[in-house]
C-alpha cells in the first residue's frame, strides 16, 4: 500500500488576514465572481472588508448567508445560488458547517474552493471533506473530494474576537489528532487520504499535541483579553493546519467515532464537535489501555482549559444502558473510523470504556479541586 500527504495548496495566517483574501485569491489564478458563502456572524463582521478587498483586487464577488447544518438541502441550496450568481469560485466564510457547505458545494460543480475560518473551532478548514448531518443535527455522512481547498485563509483578528468557547472546542478536536493517528498507524490502516502514513503526517500530530499542551492555557487567556499573541497564533495554527494536516494523513480512530455516537443522543446537540472529540479522546485512551500518566496528561490539559471529562459535561447526567447502547452502537457501525484501532472494538467494550473514562474524569476532576 502506497503512502499518502494531502494539504491545501496555500495557508495564510495572520492578523487582519482578510484584507488579502482577494489578493491571494488571483495568486493562485482564480479569476471571475466568487460567492462567499457566510455564516449570518462572518458576514456582520467581514462585509466590509469583503467590499476594500475586492475592490483593490477588480474581482467580483456575491454573498450567500447560510445557517443551520450542513445538510444535503443547504449544499443544494448552494449549488442553486453559485449557478445563479454564475460563479466561478466559492469563498466559504464562517465555522466549520459553514465550511463543509463550501467544500460540498465547489467539489460538486467543480470549481476552486477557499476556506476562511472566523473560529479556530475545528480542523475542518484544511480537510477534503465535509461532514453531513440531517436538519437535526445528527450525523449522517462524510463527503470526500478530489483534492483538499485552494486557499485556507485564516485571520487571526476575527480569531481572537470570537467566543472564547470555539477556541477551546478547536482544542478538543486537535487534542484527537495524535492520538488517532497513532492508533492508524500502529494499526497499518488508511489514513482519510487513502494509503498509509508519511512520517511528515506523524511527525506533524504530535507536534499539534505538543503544541496545545505548552500553549493552551496562554491561548485561552490571551483569547479571553481579545488579544492576539504568539501562544494564540500557535493555538490558531495547531487547531486548523496541524490538527488538518494530521487528521487527514494520520488517519481517524476511536475519538471521532464516539463523537459521531454522542450526536445520537439529542442532550448533546448543544455541545461542541471538539468538546465532544476531547470526551471521545479520553475514551480512546482508556479502551486502548494507556497508561496512567497519559491519561492523566490528557484529563490534565482538558481541565485546565475547560474541555469536558465526563457525561454530565455533555448533557448526559445519567446516562442508562439503552442510550450508551445506541451511542455505542452508532459509533461501531460500518465504515466508522473506530475499526481502525489496532484491535477489534465492539459496542460492548465501547459502552464499557465510556463509563470507565467518564468515572476517571470524575475523580480527576475531584483530586484535582482537593
Amino acid at each position: 500500500m502506497l503512502t499518502v500527504f494531502c494539504s491545501p495548496a496555500r495557508y495564510v495566517q495572520g492578523r487582519d488576514a482578510t484584507m488579502s483574501l482577494a489578493s491571494e485569491l488571483s495568486r493562485l489564478g482564480i479569476a471571475g465572481k466568487a460567492l462567499i458563502i457566510a455564516s449570518p456572524a462572518a458576514r456582520k463582521a467581514l462585509e466590509p472588508v469583503w467590499r476594500e478587498a475586492f475592490r483593490a483586487s477588480g474581482l467580483e464577488y456575491a454573498i450567500m448567508d447560510f445557517g443551520g447544518e450542513c445538510s444535503f438541502a443547504g449544499i443544494a441550496r448552494g449549488k442553486e445560488e453559485a449557478r445563479r450568481v454564475s460563479a466561478s469560485s466559492i469563498v466559504g466564510a464562517g465555522g466549520g458547517k459553514t465550511l463543509d457547505a463550501a467544500r460540498a458545494v465547489a467539489a460538486e460543480l467543480e470549481l476552486p474552493v477557499a476556506c476562511c475560518p472566523t473560529t479556530a473551532s475545528s480542523d475542518a478548514p484544511c480537510s477534503a471533506l465535509s461532514v453531513v448531518y440531517t436538519e437535526d443535527g445528527v450525523f449522517e455522512k462524510c463527503l470526500y473530494y478530489r483534492r483538499n481547498p485552494d486557499l485556507v485563509l485564516v485571520d487571526s483578528t476575527v480569531i481572537a474576537r470570537a467566543p472564547v468557547r470555539l477556541l477551546i472546542s478547536g482544542m478538543g478536536d486537535a487534542l484527537a489528532t495524535y492520538f488517532e493517528a497513532d492508533a492508524t498507524i500502529r494499526a497499518h490502516r488508511r489514513n482519510v487520504a487513502g494509503g498509509l502514513s508519511t512520517i511528515a503526517a506523524a511527525a506533524i500530530a504530535e507536534l499539534c499535541y505538543k503544541t496545545l499542551l505548552n500553549d493552551g492555557t496562554l491561548a485561552v487567556a490571551a483569547a479571553r483579553a481579545g488579544s492576539i499573541t504568539p501562544a494564540l497564533e500557535r493555538i490558531i495554527e495547531a487547531n486548523t493546519l496541524l490538527s488538518g494536516l494530521g487528521f487527514e494523513s494520520g488517519g481517524l480512530a476511536l475519538a471521532h467515532s464516539v463523537h459521531n455516537g454522542l450526536t445520537a443522543a439529542p442532550e448533546t446537540h448543544d455541545r461542541l464537535h471538539g468538546e465532544k472529540v476531547a470526551f471521545g479522546t479520553l475514551v480512546q485512551l482508556v479502551l486502548e489501555g494507556r497508561s496512567r500518566s497519559t491519561v492523566d496528561e490528557a484529563m490534565g490539559f482538558c481541565l485546565s482549559v475547560g474541555l469536558p471529562l465526563t457525561l454530565a459535561e455533555l448533557g448526559l447526567e445519567s446516562l442508562s444502558r439503552e442510550t450508551a447502547r445506541s451511542i455505542a452502537e452508532r459509533a461501531v457501525a460500518v465504515g466508522e473510523s473506530a475499526h481502525n484501532e489496532p484491535f477489534e472494538v465492539t459496542a460492548g467494550n465501547l459502552m464499557d470504556a465510556i463509563y470507565a473514562a467518564d468515572a476517571i474524569g470524575a475523580a480527576f476532576k475531584t483530586g484535582a479541586s482537593s
